[in-house]
């Protein structure tokens, strides 16, 4: 049994020319794919439920979400589900005054890891631009509580700018995350329609600033393709983005969460991502993940687990 992208396909908006067919309103056949089986799909779901924690996976409909949760990972949405920021590309709620932080999100959040048995936890935040360390303290609390009740997982860090606030980045820094990870999302041109606060360059120097320091082992970033850029556009950025230190970059296709969204423009083929993959790996990147499917938190402990 398929199902495309598990339901993800909007039916509101006109779907680019299919590049199988050469009509429109189809998804090309690479983004078919099988449903997986398993009860621990529902187990994950109970879990992350019991705790009431927030996924990015759910909040931000990410294609993959069944299959990862068949495989009992998530990616935890910390800081609330609610963003400061109302970015064209992202499904994530917008509100200028989000709820208080929750006091013991970092102890749930930690049973949660113990509980489906993680070896690498990857926590995301939503922009807190209302704080005044960008909720930077909580992340770094989550961080020390997992690690008191997860003894030898791994943490992937994926962070929001901190609005640039590198003080901020400093507080999370200092708890020594395996991988720091903050996506670029884009490429130059497009960065100012596709992201709301965050700008091209304040993303390159965040991932400068967190090189330097020499605190964790992979710096990290990501790209969405299918918006509108051009190839020489893709490998300029995935050049800027090695040039700012970058260990890991991940490449993948944009898909409208919904009618407010940002169109798609086109479908990337597997072809066209895996000559991205081989650029990237030509000038130096260590680790490059580029495909139809990936995310940037997709099967994201493999560099550290295999």
């Amino acid at each position: 049994m398929t199902n495309s992208l598990f339901n993800h396909k909007p039916k509101f908006n006109k779907l680019p020319k299919n590049p199988d067919t050469g009509s429109k309103g189809h998804f090309p056949k690479w983004l078919h794919r099988k449903l997986p089986k398993g009860g621990t799909l529902f187990d994950t779901g109970n879990i992350v439920n019991k705790y009431k924690l927030n996924t990015v996976c759910e909040e931000a409909k990410c294609p993959n979400r069944l299959e990862c949760y068949s495989k009992k990972t998530a990616t935890f949405l910390a800081l609330g589900s609610a963003c400061t920021r109302s970015c064209g590309f992202c499904e994530i709620d917008f509100s200028k005054t989000p709820k208080p932080l929750e006091v013991d999100e970092p102890e749930r959040i930690a049973a949660s890891v113990k509980e489906l048995g993680l070896k690498h936890a990857v926590i995301t935040m939503v922009a807190r631009d209302d704080l005044e360390d960008q909720g930077a303290s909580q992340i770094a609390r989550i961080i020390r509580e997992i690690r008191k009740k997860n003894s030898g997982v791994t943490i992937e860090l994926l962070t929001s700018d901190f609005k640039g606030h590198f003080a901020s980045a400093d507080l999370v820094l200092d708890e020594m995350p395996e991988i720091f990870n903050h996506n670029i999302e884009t490429v130059r041109a497009l960065s100012p329609r596709v992201r709301h606060k965050a700008t091209y360059e304040r993303t390159l120097e965040l991932l400068s600033y967190v090189k330097k320091q020499n605190k964790v082992k992979y710096v990290k970033s990501g790209i969405m393709v299918g918006l509108g850029e051009t190839q020489n556009e893709v490998e300029e950025t995935i050049q800027d983005l090695k040039n700012a230190g970058c260990d890991i970059i991940t490449i993948g296709q944009y898909l409208q969460p919904s009618k407010n969204k940002l169109l798609v423009k086109s479908f990337v083929t597997p072809e066209k991502f895996k000559e991205y993959e081989m650029f990237g790996k030509k000038i130096g990147v260590h680790h490059m993940y580029s495909g139809p499917f990936v995310r940037s938190s997709y099967n994201a402990g493999d560099v550290l687990h295999g």
